[in-house]
């Protein structure tokens, strides 16, 4: 994992393999002009204040996320200056947007792979500039290597035998006050934050020959026991005496077994408890109903939610957070096979309703039901779940915005409000009561289907079924942002993203300060 540093060291003064400067759009009445952004004055003096011009040359226009390199000039220490763009300059009374800041810092984070150590100097009026910065340069410093390059070759400096560059190993904060108690809490967030974002990408990218529910659960368990947090699992024995039909009709196909495990962390003087919920479906064949070729390939990532919900946990932990919050990962695989639930099969719920599953690749529901139903049972204060459950969320809201269903307005409001404000593009999406019809089944309680038309509305519906009554619940469809298949942007990186993990540490530490929505 990259190390994180406040620096009290100035720009032109640092020792380091580079030095990551910000430059900005002019939008005046100089509109294309380059300016270069507060914290590289230092730099630009030691370019003999040409630094925008130098750059504008090489063809930089300050856009969001790109990157120019040059050498650095005598007056500097480190060898590279690089320049990230910023976007638009800020309003005269206003700063640059933290989220800016944060894409900026993952795109030079990202350029400086095989660096051992690279100084930032960002705009940085505030502590919160500052943990905005330090998460998008951790966040963009992420690589997933663990199954690259081979231990008998001789690795280059930098890099891992036989693979790709190793990441950025330290990022030092310029411009920072490592002595302010406000800054310090800020990169100690940060750190935390952005290293169990990056624990949850590993799961995802995990191959699921190697990742399946007893591997998950294992380690669940040991993260529990180095954070302090109570795990408790339920294995397949477990399950079949505790009545989770939905959990072992998913799971019953594969020679994996599913499990449901329960993650407990919490503090002495928490006035609140948070039950976060997440799909964990280790690999998504679609069973019996079995996915089309071309859809397959990706299907590590359907334990998305359970990843997000288990870093979520942690994150909680390592902050001390005044919260009681309680994790649940519902976890099995969904194959085909001679035991493998059929399409039309009926299973009887941990709650006691039966199900009529029509799809055996609207499985998710499935689980998540289960789960809910047992998280209610505790009475917390409100429930998430957290999952990559529908294709339809995909088409209605496209590959990097997750939708929010709740069963309380003002509570689906807090949510989409505290995304926005934490850099996760969300959208609020009702639940038609007209839509709850389509999933009647002339044989059991409900089916697992309804109207192919507002799909995602449709299992945010089956899934409210499952809650229980007088508590507040939220639903986040995290199909889209959760797996990226594109070129790498800003510190979004291929494959596994984290999505939902800054929403639901934000939306702990918001209870935990008594302000729940």
């Amino acid at each position: 994992m990259t190390a994180l540093t406040l620096s009290t060291a100035g720009a032109a003064t640092l020792r380091a393999d580079a030095l990551v400067v910000g430059v900005a759009k002019n939008t005046g009445s100089k509109a294309g002009d380059l300016v270069v952004a507060p914290g590289a004055e230092a730099v630009d003096k030691a370019f003999d204040g040409k630094l925008a011009t130098v750059l504008e040359t090489l063809g930089a226009s300050g856009a969001e996320g790109e990157v120019t390199k040059l050498p650095a000039p005598s007056g500097l220490k480190v060898p590279v200056v690089i320049a990230v763009g910023l976007g638009p300059v800020p309003g005269k009374d206003d700063a640059y947007d933290t989220e800016a800041l944060r894409r900026a810092a993952g795109s030079a984070a990202r350029a400086l792979a095989g660096s051992k150590k690279a100084g930032f100097a960002l705009p940085t009026e505030s502590a919160e500039d500052a943990e905005a910065i330090a998460e998008g340069a951790l966040l963009g410093a992420y690589a997933f290597t663990a199954y690259q390059g081979g231990e008998n070759k001789v690795a280059p400096k930098g890099a891992k035998a036989g693979g790709p560059k190793l990441p950025l190993a330290e990022v030092a904060l310029l411009g920072t006050k490592p002595r302010d108690k406000a800054f310090k809490a800020a990169a100690e967030r940060a750190l935390a934050v952005a290293e169990e974002i990056n624990r949850a990408r590993d799961l995802i990218n995990t191959p699921p020959n190697d990742l399946y529910p007893e591997s998950f659960a294992a380690v669940a368990t040991a993260a529990g026991k180095e954070h302090g947090i109570k795990v408790q699992v339920l294995d397949e024995k477990a399950l079949v005496k505790g009545g989770f039909g939905g959990l072992l009709g998913v799971g019953q196909g594969s020679a994996h077994g599913p499990r449901l495990v329960r993650l407990a962390y919490t503090h002495p003087k928490a006035e609140k408890t948070l039950a976060l919920v997440g799909k964990g479906i280790t690999y998504d064949s679609g069973g019996i109903s079995l996915k089309p070729a071309g859809h397959n390939e990706t299907m590590k990532c359907d334990m998305s939610g359970a990843a997000a919900v288990f870093a979520a946990v942690v994150a909680a932990s390592r902050l001390g957070l005044k919260v009681n919050v309680t994790g649940w990962l519902a976890l099995a695989e969904n194959m085909p096979s001679g035991n493998a639930t059929r399409p039309g099969d009926v299973l009887r719920m941990y709650s006691g309703k039966t199900v009529e599953v029509l799809n055996t690749d609207a499985e998710g529901r499935l689980v998540l039901a289960d789960a809910l139903t047992r998280a209610s049972e505790e009475k917390p204060d409100a429930i998430v779940d957290v999952a990559t459950l529908t294709g339809a969320m995909v088409l209605a809201l496209g590959n990097r915005t997750f939708g929010v269903m709740a069963n309380d307005d003002a509570f689906r409001t807090s949510i989409h409000e505290i995304a926005e404000e934490v850099g996760e593009a969300s959208w609020p999406m009702p639940l038609p009561a007209d839509l709850r019809k389509g999933m009647d089944s002339p044989t059991a309680d409900i089916a697992n289907m309804g109207e192919r038309m507002g799909g995602g509305l449709v299992a945010g519906l089956f899934l409210q079924e499952f809650v229980g009554e007088g508590i507040a619940w939220a639903h986040l469809d995290i199909a889209g942002p959760a797996f990226h298949e594109g070129a790498p942007y800003g510190y979004t990186p291929k494959g596994g993203t984290g999505s939902a993990v800054r929403t639901l540490v934000k939306l702990a530490e918001r209870t935990a300060a008594g302000d729940l929505g």
